[in-house]
């Protein structure tokens, strides 16, 4: 029997939370360490990039040097739609600039902005008042400039380990417990499951 794939079944839940609008399905929780050894997590979108996983982001942030102190991250993805949960222990490889670039010209006018204003206020700095900021923001050109700064970066997630929570096993299931998966790759490529206690 071929060892299940958990990276399909994450596609194919993802296509299916879509499908049914879930706002979640397009984005993720990721959770790092800070300098300091504190937890830190943020709402990201998770792109598609092939039959590959990556985030963007700005340079600027903290996140990006927590991003490149570690090189592995933990991503939750959570589909209400479809009740099922996601966990990911993943490596980062980063995403080669013209990539990252050709993905940048596609969003909206004003998180393109917003990049070239960090290159001056870098993400997540302190700014003397939300006027203050949209003032300083108003003298960024627009439109956007149409080439994404140098800070513009992004990275490929490598899932190594994958926990799958099926909340809702089904109507035709029989009464239990919700259905918990865990898979770890191996070095052949496949990937071994087992079942867990959920």
């Amino acid at each position: 029997m071929t060892p299940a794939n958990p990276l399909a079944l994450l596609a194919a839940d993802r296509r299916r939370a879509g499908e049914q609008r879930d706002p979640w399905a397009n984005l993720c929780a990721l959770a790092t360490v800070t300098a300091d050894g504190e937890p830190a997590a943020r709402v990201l979108v998770l792109r598609d990039l092939g039959d590959r996983l990556g985030v963007f982001l700005n340079a600027t942030s903290p996140k990006a040097d927590e991003l490149r102190r570690s090189n592995r991250v933990a991503v939750l993805i959570y589909l209400p739609a479809v009740s099922v949960q996601y966990r990911l222990q993943c490596a980062l490889v980063p995403i080669a600039a013209e990539v990252v670039h050709g993905a940048w010209r596609q969003r909206p006018e004003m998180p393109k902005r917003m990049d070239w204003f960090y290159e001056t206020h870098p993400q997540s700095s302190a700014f003397g008042s939300r006027e203050a900021l949209l003032d300083a923001l108003a003298d960024v050109a627009s439109p956007a400039p149409a080439a994404a700064p140098a800070s513009a970066v992004g990275f490929f997630l490598v899932p190594e380990e994958v926990e799958r929570l099926l909340l809702a096993p089904g109507a035709s299931a029989p009464p239990g417990p919700h259905d918990r998966r865990r898979y770890v790759l191996q070095g052949d490529g496949n990937w071994l499951e087992t079942t867990l206690v959920p």
